[in-house]
């Protein structure tokens, strides 16, 4: 048990980022729009994120739709750029890959404080949870890096005209998904690097007269 202090910290990081990398990948503040026609999009202010884009409008846009107005992604928008796609699916396999380094490291200090000294098992677990965190963590860096790249560059992005959306904004700035998946991502690599660094500990029997 003395030996596996950083792997139970690992365990406690770990659930942290895979608890911000699903929330970053469910809100929709990735890119914050700055527009200047506030005909439609009342406040100035729109909200892109990776599954649907979102305004506030006092007008009567659609039938159900009287202040905040959100279009959802769907798998036909060819205008989409590859990093909202790209975010969706690398989110989805993060969440997985989390959870199953989630649950490997469970199993591991499991048997380290009941006492099951099975070197094998114990180690490989902890192996096996590193390389999920790990991974996990690298499926978040790539889209958030690759969006926060298209924030920083001002990208338009050519909305269909049922999306109610300029093509271009005059200013957009990174969301609050952008900071969390970056804090996520360090968590994530964090609990990688303790579970690999596991070293079993080595016992020496003494004989005494």
């Amino acid at each position: 048990v003395s030996t596996s202090h950083l792997q139970l910290a690992a365990f406690a990081l770990g659930t942290v980022g895979w608890i911000l990398c699903t929330v970053s990948m469910g809100i929709v503040e990735w890119r914050v729009w700055h527009v200047d026609n506030t005909t439609i999009i009342s406040s100035g202010i729109a909200w892109v994120g990776i599954w649907k884009v979102c305004f506030i409008s006092y007008l009567h846009v659609l039938p159900g739709y009287k202040e905040q107005f959100c279009h959802k992604f769907s798998g036909y928008d060819s205008s989409i750029p590859h990093e909202i796609y790209a975010a969706q699916g690398l989110l989805l396999i993060a969440m997985c890959m989390g959870l199953l380094g989630l649950t490997a490291t469970i199993f591991a200090l499991r048997n380290v404080y009941m006492g099951i000294t099975h070197k094998t098992l114990i180690t490989r677990f902890f192996l096996v949870g590193g390389f999920f965190y790990v991974s996990a963590g690298l499926c978040v860096l790539i889209p958030v890096s690759w969006n926060f790249y298209s924030v920083t560059h001002n990208q338009s992005i050519a909305f269909p005209p049922s999306y109610y959306m300029p093509s271009s904004p005059a200013a957009q700035e990174a969301g609050a998904a952008i900071p969390i998946g970056i804090v996520a991502v360090i968590l994530l690599l964090l609990s990688g690097t303790f579970c690999l660094s596991y070293r079993f500990p080595v016992t020496t029997n003494t004989i005494t007269n």
